[in-house]
């Protein structure tokens, strides 16, 4: 048996949305493509008229380190997501959909929405995220239990806008939860927010997961994490992906370990370069210069380099003073393999739609030799 595919542009969520419940009724499949450019969709190669009956959703990866591939996900796990989110979070409510829907943080709001018969309130992901736009938003939110998602880009925003204007204060404080995921988050961001009372909750999930599976280091209900003798990820779970749920688990690209219990990212196992012969994670990188006063937003790669065979090179966000602190940090911390050959500084991280460091940009930039500021 099969059924159509059908296609809703990323700038239209109201047809994604119902879309989305003719989805998880079983009449269609739903792919939400780029946004629409003056009125035209864009073109989309290689997906078919119709798929079988098992897919209820395509969703495309988000492609940071490569060419997206595309998932496919059934109503079932559709299902068993937003029934094991809303018992974590204490039941169902209203959501702000503030991420695109191509992606499947924000298609993951629509499906919740539609699960629990709620009206989503939708921000225009097609514009720059701004405080004063996530404040107007959150004044529509009529729904006792109140809800979003966000990524850590948008959190950094608010969290700055929050220091000096009390209505972003006191929109941060309205949400029962606020789910932040997509990439690590500093320790930093996570606590001045939580500071200001604002409930924020890390995910840990991907596209063939449907989306965070693990909240603040837990399993959600029916979802079983564990480590493998790589001491990769392994995630057994009712939400994976079709080309996953034959075989019962997905062994994902990132290190981890279970401390008390908690599931401990340690990044990922395709980011982990070798300089003279020694290991050095590059999300452990990061996670160190974030630290270093005066440092805004970090993304570092791996650069080639005839003596060692590869080094770290690191572009930051933040002030011109502090790159020698952080070549020194990463070599106090963390060995000299880890200090930086090269460090730029600019004025913003290249970035995917969704949020994510576009990491094949970043190569590039060194390859280029130059940062725009």
């Amino acid at each position: 048996m099969t059924k159509p595919l059908k296609l809703v542009a990323a700038n239209d969520p109201f047809s994604a949305l119902i879309a989305v419940a003719d989805a998880l009724a079983g009449k269609v499949a739903l792919f939400v493509t780029p946004p629409e450019l003056n009125g035209l969709m864009p073109e989309v190669h290689g997906l078919p008229d119709s798929v079988d009956d098992s897919v209820a959703f395509i969703v495309e990866t988000s492609g940071s380190t490569g060419t997206p591939k595309r998932v496919e996900l059934s109503v079932a796990a559709a299902l068993a997501s937003a029934h094991a989110s809303a018992k974590r979070l204490g039941g169902s409510g209203q959501w702000l959909l503030a991420l695109p829907i191509n992606y499947i943080a924000g298609l993951n709001v629509l499906i919740r929405s539609a699960v629990a018969e709620t009206q989503p309130v939708m921000m225009n992901t097609s514009v720059t995220f701004t405080a004063e736009a996530f404040v107007r938003h959150t004044t529509m939110l009529r729904d006792e239990k109140k809800f979003t998602a966000l990524v850590p880009t948008q959190l950094s925003r608010l969290a700055i806008a929050a220091e000096h204007d009390e209505n972003v204060s006191n929109a941060l404080r309205a949400y029962d939860t606020i789910l932040v995921g997509g990439q690590a988050t500093s320790p930093q961001l996570l606590e001045s927010l939580r500071e200001l009372g604002a409930n924020v909750v890390e995910t840990y999930g991907s596209a063939e997961t449907f989306g965070g599976v693990v909240y603040d280091g837990k399993p959600l209900p029916g979802v079983t994490v564990s480590i493998n003798s790589d001491s990769r990820i392994e995630i057994s779970s009712p939400t994976l992906a079709n080309d996953f749920a034959a075989i019962g688990k997905l062994v994902i690209s990132d290190l981890g370990e279970i401390v008390d219990g908690k599931l401990r990212v340690l990044g990922r196992a395709d980011r982990v370069l070798i300089s003279g012969a020694i290991k050095v994670s590059l999300d452990r990188v990061e996670a160190v210069a974030r630290d270093v006063g005066g440092v805004v937003e970090v993304a570092a790669t791996a650069i080639e380099d005839s003596e060692w065979g590869q080094r770290v090179a690191i572009v930051y966000v933040g002030s011109p003073e502090v790159a020698d602190e952080i070549a020194q940090r990463l070599a106090d911390d963390l060995g000299p393999a880890a200090k930086p050959l090269r460090i730029m500084r600019a004025d913003r991280v290249p970035k995917l739609i969704n949020g994510k460091h576009d990491l094949q940009a970043i190569k590039q930039l060194f390859e280029k030799g130059s940062v725009g500021e």
